[in-house]
């Protein structure tokens, strides 16, 4: 749960800044976000759940 709500945290910061910045359009916003939500109750969520997972996992894992 807070590895999903810390993606949802930063993906709204750069959707933000990419509106206020210009480079994304209020309109093709709109159609991502919706996208995004449409897609999450599609059977693909657990799959896509898992992928993204498994990165933060293999990121988190990364000693420096």
């Amino acid at each position: 749960m807070a590895i999903s709500l810390s993606v949802v945290l930063l993906l709204g910061i750069i959707l933000v800044v990419l509106l206020r910045g210009g480079s994304l359009k209020a309109g093709p916003a709109v159609v991502a976000v919706l996208f995004g939500f449409f897609l999450a109750s599609t059977g693909m969520a657990d799959d896509i759940q898992r992928f993204l997972d498994s990165i933060a996992e293999t990121l988190n894992s990364i000693q420096f």
